[in-house]
């Protein structure tokens, strides 16, 4: 995968973020390349998640870290996702297996990919000041907003790693 953003572009802290959230993606999009959108909404016997919630769970949680507490809401934040959205999806939800009561697979991937772009455009101009600023929880590493941006990676590969049980309880073979 080419890097989206060109490196010439990114100094300090922002291209440190930026590097893990780019490898965190694109081992996600490996998980997700030969899944079925049938296969989204099962939820193997002991299991209480599904494809569709983890991937829509990461959007939201990609914008509420890498946006939203980067710089607070901005108009363009309503055409990423729909609050509902981020509502059903937000930490402490619980995934629904009807798939009437969620947005399609095709909405998911899409709202993941429209929330990914914001980011990869607005993370490039956060200065090191701006991410030394203090945050609250959750972070990693340190109490700021690059520690924000440090835990979306961290996040997003620890859902990558329900995601590849689930695709082992569905009968997927594993991708590493």
């Amino acid at each position: 995968m080419t890097d989206p953003v060109d490196s010439a572009a990114r100094t300090g802290l922002a291209s440190q973020a930026l590097a893990q959230i780019l490898s965190a993606r694109q081992y996600l999009e490996t998980l997700l390349a030969d899944l079925d959108d049938t296969l989204w909404f099962t939820m193997p016997a002991g299991c209480g998640t599904h494809i569709a919630w983890q991937v829509a769970h990461l959007a939201m949680a990609e914008y509420g870290l890498c946006l939203f507490r980067q710089r607070g809401r901005e108009p363009v934040d309503l055409e990423l996702m729909p609050g509902s959205f981020r509502k059903q999806f937000q930490r402490g939800s619980q995934p629904q297996p009807d798939p009437a009561a969620n947005p399609s697979p095709a909405e998911i991937r899409d709202v993941l990919a429209r929330v990914h772009a914001q980011v990869l455009r607005e993370l490039p101009t956060f200065t090191d000041e701006q991410l030394a600023q203090p945050t609250e929880m959750p972070y990693a590493a340190e109490a700021t907003r690059f520690g924000a941006l440090l835990f979306c990676a961290h996040h997003e590969m620890l859902h990558a790693g329900q995601i590849g049980l689930i695709r082992r309880l569905l009968g997927k073979t594993p991708v590493r």
